[in-house]
């Protein structure tokens, strides 16, 4: 679908928390972009109904462009929970793409950490938050443990931090937030 900067928050950032939308910011002129658009296009139908795709005419909605920092085109953002969580720039290969929209697809590191936390029954706290997207609760409940931990347990607190970082988006501000709390509480 073609999005404008009248309809992304409803076609982008709301469909998001459904799904991932993968929006392809690109222009008529530009050659790698009538190289990639095409591919994308397969890769995104092949997993049916998984992944949506939005497409953003740079040329007429500047201000879309600028607002997430395109720089070059196609450019191509992942969107989940009303973030960016992957990205990248320039025409890509098949392959490339496929590893692309699987990793929206697959389990995240984080879903991964989470269910074995849930299998051990460790940290049911964090679970918890972070089940209730309490992720503010989660990261103070997780900094917390690294006063206490030996150097083991604060390798696994950091862990589990970036993957959540990566999980709510490199870009939100509790990310950037806890991330520098991190990098403190670590150095």
């Amino acid at each position: 679908m073609d999005v404008t900067t009248a309809g992304f928050e409803t076609d982008v950032v709301e469909r998001s928390h459904e799904r991932p939308v993968v929006v392809d910011f690109w222009a008529a002129w530009c050659g790698p972009c009538r190289v990639l658009t095409p591919v994308l296009e397969e890769a995104i139908g092949a997993r049916d109904g998984e992944i949506v795709l939005a497409k953003v005419d740079v040329d007429a909605e500047p201000e879309l462009a600028e607002r997430f920092g395109v720089r070059g085109i196609p450019a191509v953002k992942a969107f989940r929970r009303g973030q960016v969580v992957r990205e990248f720039v320039g025409a890509q290969p098949r392959v490339a793409v496929d590893a692309f929209l699987d990793s929206l697809t697959q389990p995240s590191e984080a879903a991964r950490l989470l269910d074995e936390l849930r299998r051990e029954g460790v940290r049911p706290e964090v679970v918890e938050a972070v089940d209730t997207e309490d992720w503010e609760r989660a990261f103070e409940l997780l900094l917390a443990e690294l006063g206490d931990g030996d150097r083991d347990r604060r390798d696994e607190v950091r862990r589990l931090m970036v993957a959540l970082f990566e999980e709510l988006g490199q870009e939100h501000p509790l990310s950037a937030r806890y991330r520098r709390r991190l990098a403190t509480a670590l150095y």
